[in-house]
């Protein structure tokens, strides 16, 4: 249930940056599957290139504390852009800097939903 939760909340994310940030487009008719499909990638982005990208950033990361990782979510970000592309669904982005201030739009209204949805109760158990 956990990921499904975590799987609206990134569309939801993608959704209000694509309608606030100009560069980030999601295009054609259908654009709610765009949407969940652009999610679904980002989270198996995030899963399986993330790691090995923070992994070589490890020092980039820790000589700028820790702000090199929105770099980091920008490439994850971007790179998304480029499978939904070659994939055929409606979701790009115009270049790095729309990627860069995406991620962190992305990252601020996910973490502001998740502590509304998800709650005290559920962050209390990672503890």
């Amino acid at each position: 249930m956990k990921i499904i939760i975590r799987w609206i909340i990134t569309g939801v994310a993608i959704f209000l940056t694509a309608w606030f940030l100009p560069g980030f487009n999601i295009e054609g008719t259908n654009g709610l599957i765009a949407i969940a499909v652009a999610a679904f990638i980002l989270g198996l982005v995030n899963a399986l290139i993330r790691p090995i990208l923070v992994f070589f950033s490890c020092g980039c990361i820790v000589a700028t504390l820790g702000l090199f990782m929105v770099v980091v979510n920008a490439i994850t970000l971007y790179l998304t852009s480029l499978i939904c592309q070659s994939l055929g669904i409606g979701f790009y982005i115009d270049g790095f800097w729309p990627a860069i201030w995406g991620s962190i739009i992305i990252s601020v209204i996910s973490f502001v939903l998740s502590v509304i949805l998800v709650g005290d109760k559920e962050r209390g158990k990672k503890r």
